[in-house]
């Protein structure tokens, strides 16, 4: 019967700081195509949908 084997990984601090980087920058593209997309879409229910959100913060849309 063979011993079971860990595997040892290590992580430096650029590796995690690369990683939270990169999930910022997608978070952030994210967001700007959703707010582009919404935001300047002439589709009457892209509007609908979230026309009352937008006014409970503050973000006009008309």
């Amino acid at each position: 019967m063979a011993a079971p084997q860990v595997a040892s990984t290590s992580t430096t601090s650029t590796d995690v700081k690369a990683g939270k980087l990169l999930q910022s920058a997608m978070a952030v593209c994210f967001g700007l195509i959703i707010v582009g997309f919404v935001g300047f879409s002439h589709l009457e229910v892209v509007h609908n949908a979230a026309h009352d959100t937008r006014h409970a913060n503050a973000f006009p849309c008309h």
